[in-house]
């Protein structure tokens, strides 16, 4: 996704890059005006009551609402309730983070159309359920049709819903969590607000709540008095908060980012954003449909998966050498071999801000590769040919990263003596 420049200049304006993160609050008023209109900014696309913005990454994110969740349920009394429904095509960290905050987790499997299994749903629904993580759109690229009968067994449960919100991109101004029924979700800025994104970090993944978590958001919260200055809460202001989930108030030069971009674009511009975006992924899906399968063959928010199975078959190309002959035509390849539902599953996001010539010459060279592995598999399961690295040992790389920069001397010289 396209970083502008615009979001660079405002985070390096001085008075926000030079503030110090202890600087009292008198001196940081700009900033702290900033945060809170920030909040209130993501609350408003999300339908829901107030947002935190300490996370530092979407994974955060999901700590910080399980934690919520938990305390929710603590604070009622009700210590039976041990579990999470995980739908099976959820990102990993859904689980995980379950785990972390003491919860079993319970996989619901797909239905045959993407979607959840409403009766495996239900099935799994109990008086020990704490919550449900789903995403919306899920990872597959598919909205979730039948969400409102999801959230309302949900609640009916006694239970509370949480949405990953590491799709939002396709939804801005269109849908709104929280008036769907969500009691939590995590913003991820990068994909979504167009913050720098990868290399590990910084990042950021604010968590917005309804009502009933309100009163367990992270602090300090920014609160606006009523003589119009801002301040953050004192220690020990709110007793039902879960803490502090970060130092500071977050990754504030990367939440700078985002307000530009929620600033430059405004209402209608993010609902172009979305739009864009959904008619990005379906125009790709259909210039690569004669020559991968499309699992699921309806209509896919921004982005869809696609399968080299059939092809895998036939010619012994798998995904992972499509991805790298990819490179050989000058492109990124995309995510490869998730959602894990999909066997050989390619996972496209194209973003709204790629031409329709950059889409066309990426769905040509998909097609071109997908000719080449039934005339010349040779040649796909070699690549990359052209890259200066070809391929590592990729398991070795992964357990042993090489991440020592070291000058180069001698032969290593481009113009050695």
């Amino acid at each position: 996704k396209f970083n502008p420049k615009l979001n660079e200049w405002a985070a390096r304006l001085p008075g926000f890059a030079s503030l110090h993160p202890m600087a009292p609050d008198e001196v940081a008023q700009g900033t702290l005006q900033l945060l809170w209109e920030l909040e209130r900014a993501l609350a408003e696309i999300g339908g829901l009551r107030a947002v935190t913005l300490q996370p530092a990454a979407g994974a955060q994110g999901e700590l910080t609402g399980i934690l919520m969740i938990r305390a929710y349920h603590r604070s009622r009394g009700d210590t039976e309730r041990t579990e999470v429904l995980v739908p099976d095509s959820s990102h990993g960290t859904n689980p995980a983070t379950a785990t972390m905050a003491g919860f079993r987790t319970i996989t619901v499997p797909s239905a045959r159309d993407g979607g959840v299994d409403v009766e495996a749903f239900r099935a799994a629904l109990g008086p020990r359920t704490a919550a449900v993580m789903i995403t919306n759109p899920s990872t597959l690229g598919l909205f979730e049709k039948r969400i409102g009968e999801l959230l309302e067994a949900v609640h009916e449960a006694g239970a509370l819903a949480y949405m990953d919100g590491a799709n939002l991109n396709a939804i801005l101004g269109r849908f709104k969590p929280g008036a769907a029924g969500f009691d939590v979700m995590h913003f991820n800025v990068h994909k979504t607000f167009s913050t720098p994104h990868g290399g590990g970090g910084p990042g950021a993944g604010p968590v917005g709540v309804g009502d009933a978590l309100l009163p367990f958001l992270p602090a300090p919260r920014v609160l606006r008095e009523k003589d119009g200055t801002f301040r953050l809460e004192r220690p020990g202001e709110r007793p039902t908060s879960i803490g502090r989930l970060r130092s500071f108030v977050g990754n504030t030069g990367v939440l700078v980012r985002a307000y530009a971009y929620i600033s430059a674009h405004g209402g209608s511009g993010l609902r172009q954003v979305s739009d864009d975006a959904v008619l990005a992924a379906n125009y790709l899906k259909h210039l690569v449909a004669a020559a991968y399968e499309i699992p699921y063959d309806r209509a896919c928010k921004h982005e869809f998966v696609a399968s080299a199975s059939a092809l895998r078959k036939r010619t012994g190309v798998r995904t992972l050498d499509i991805a790298k002959r990819l490179i050989d035509y000058g492109f990124h390849p995309p995510t490869i071999y998730f959602p894990l539902i999909v066997d050989e599953a390619m996972l496209i996001e194209p973003t709204e801000t790629e031409s329709v010539e950059t889409l066309d010459a990426f769905g040509a060279a998909l097609v071109a590769i997908a000719g080449e592995a039934e005339s010349n598999p040779e040649l796909v399961t070699g690549a990359p040919h052209s890259a200066p690295v070809r391929r590592l040992d990729e398991a070795t790389a992964a357990r042993q990263p090489n991440l020592r920069w070291r000058p180069m001397t001698g032969a290593q010289m481009p113009c050695p003596d």
